[in-house]
């Protein structure tokens, strides 16, 4: 095996590296600049309700003031 120090092979290694860095180089450079990003629209959300819902949550309300009738009747004492 020859050593690429002394046969002159390490100026095509080093060539080849180069070139290589070279290229991914130019594509870094033609991917930031001929690709456009895009600006994305913050979204906004409405954060009142709709005057339907509004209006069955008074109603709700109203209901919930009045006296609800129990389902399940509670034994007086406990075993």
């Amino acid at each position: 095996m020859q050593n690429p120090f002394e046969s002159g092979h390490i100026k095509n290694y080093l060539l080849l590296y180069s070139s290589v860095l070279v290229i991914m180089v130019l594509f870094f450079i033609a991917s930031t600049l001929f690709i456009d990003q895009e600006k994305i629209e913050q979204k906004k959300f409405d954060n009142e309700e709709p005057k339907q819902i509004a209006k069955k949550n008074e109603k709700g309300k109203e209901e919930d003031k009045a006296p609800k009738k129990k389902r399940f009747k509670l034994l007086k004492s406990t075993y």
